[in-house]
């Protein structure tokens, strides 16, 4: 069956309708699924395997003879730990630097491009769960999407520069193949009827931390033009002395002092040692844990925040925001007055955020207060400095706040359950699980995926952008609302907190 100028149409020996598109590696055969186009498992690097581990990704052979494209390449190594997308293992290998597309036709249309980086702290996740599927941004926006997997953990971020200049970016490597998705996406996304110009990179979580790295990366620069960071800021980085004491717990947990003995480490060892290392320094990172992104390489010169204030990417257009109860996910059992007061001293503001916290929430518990604190250090308030750093350059920004309760236990406006509302994806396996029971949202999800369409269409999700004075953001909820400041009464006590 002909089909139109970028790709065409048969049909397979099933009778499924296929489409197969030529890219600068060669041709890939995807297939109708959802009444989309799905195109699964594209390389986009060579595999990061042997040699090439620790490295920076390489150039892709590409392959002459048409190759498939209708199944989902494995994740990057990890370990299954529980949650919303990452509860049971996946299957994964080091050759990992696999993308996904999404599209309503491959022609010359020149969509949009939304390109979504998966969170999992940078330890779990891939592109291939099912919340993310693109199916209802091709349906109602006519929004092409992409999704990708990128090196994790140790593997993806342990700083090994020591052993000269081929692992120079070896602490940064899984946002360096971030990258080099994002150079193949524009030298290849029109084939698949998407504009290389019209790019929006999103995430959530990691991948919200992801969004504000690569605006912080001058590698990255002029490879989007808007982004989204869902429940993810600037600030979620490790500084050069933190990333050498990252990789000096690694290689003495693997007995492995070069890069000889490294190579030959299996990488269920790594995980293993990677886990014990993330364990042991815990609360020894200050916000951040063991094995993020590494500073003070090209990817990377300085923190993202730092490289934002001074200017970098003023001309992205930003929406940004998080849920109100972040913390619950997290939550391991109730929290007393001594923790709670440990919990505000690591934050680096004592009896001084409690008593602020207790004087805004008087009904709450230690609990619930440390609930609180804990979203806003880690989500919250890196969204509002990332606003405040881009509000210096007059940059387009925008601000939400998801505030709709989980019927799920205590678990109410919990991290990553925006996910399948902005996606329009209630209906996807393990939703109801963390909606609970009752009446689904649907009319809530509309809405906010009506937003995140005009935003990825225009770079305007339909209210006002934020600013300092009146510092509006849309609220949503079972009754959405535009809401001047609803962090009201806590920039002070957090202005010196980094």
């Amino acid at each position: 069956m002909a089909g139109d100028e970028t790709g065409f149409l048969v049909a397979d020996e099933n009778e499924h309708m296929t489409t197969i598109v030529t890219t600068t590696l060669g041709p890939v055969q995807g297939q109708v699924k959802d009444d989309i186009l799905m195109f699964a498992g594209i390389p986009y690097a060579a595999p990061p395997t042997g040699e090439r581990r620790f490295m920076a990704a390489q150039p892709h052979a590409g392959w002459s003879q048409v190759r498939p494209a209708t199944r989902f390449g494995r994740a990057a190594p990890q370990v299954a730990t529980g949650g919303m997308t990452n509860s049971v293992p996946v299957p994964w290998d080091e050759d990992c630097l696999f993308l996904n597309i999404s599209t309503p036709a491959a022609d010359d249309r020149k969509r949009p491009v939304f390109f979504w980086i998966h969170g999992g702290a940078y330890r779990t996740g891939q592109g291939a769960v099912p919340w993310y599927n693109g199916a209802q941004f091709a349906q109602n926006g006519d929004i092409v999407t992409v999704s990708i997997n990128y090196r994790l953990g140790a593997l993806g971020f342990t700083d090994l520069s020591r052993f000269g200049a081929d692992y120079a970016t070896s602490g940064i490597n899984g946002i360096l193949d971030q990258i080099m998705a994002l150079e193949w996406v524009r030298d290849n996304i029109a084939q698949f009827g998407g504009d290389p110009e019209r790019i929006t990179i999103g995430g959530e979580s990691a991948g919200g931390f992801s969004v504000c790295t690569l605006l912080g990366s001058p590698r990255a620069q002029g490879l989007f033009q808007q982004a989204i960071p869902q429940s993810g800021g600037a600030h979620h980085t490790l500084t050069v002395a933190q990333g050498k004491l990252v990789a000096d717990a690694l290689l003495d947990k693997l007995q492995a002092q070069n890069m000889q003995a490294l190579l030959a480490v299996p990488a269920e060892d790594i995980l293993s040692a990677q886990a014990a290392v993330d364990e042991a320094l815990r609360g020894k990172l200050g916000s951040v844990s063991a094995f993020y992104p590494v500073e003070g390489s090209s990817v990377l010169p300085v923190s993202p925040l730092t490289a934002i204030r001074d200017g970098m990417a003023a001309s992205v257009a930003v929406l940004t925001g998080t849920n109100k109860d972040e913390a619950t996910l997290f939550l391991q059992g109730k929290v007393d007055a001594e923790k709670l007061a440990k919990e505000a001293t690591n934050y680096g503001g004592g009896q001084a955020l409690i008593d602020c916290y207790q004087g805004l929430y008087p009904e709450a518990s230690t609990t619930a207060l440390s609930v609180a604190l804990s979203t806003d250090y880690t989500f919250r308030v890196p969204a509002l400095r990332l606003a405040e750093a881009r509000a210096a350059h007059k940059a387009n920004t925008w601000m939400y706040l998801f505030s709709w309760e989980s019927r799920t236990g205590g678990l109410k406006a919990t991290h990553a359950l925006e996910i399948p509302f902005v996606f329009n994806n209630l209906n996807k396996p393990g939703v109801s699980v963390f909606l609970g029971k009752g009446e689904v949202p649907q009319a809530l999800a509309e809405v906010m995926h009506a937003a995140w369409i005009g935003f990825i269409q225009s770079g305007n999700p339909g209210w006002p952008a934020y600013d300092l004075v009146t510092r509006k953001t849309m609220v949503f909820d079972t009754e959405s609302a535009l809401i001047e400041d609803p962090d009201a009464g806590k920039h002070q006590v957090w202005q010196d907190i980094r």
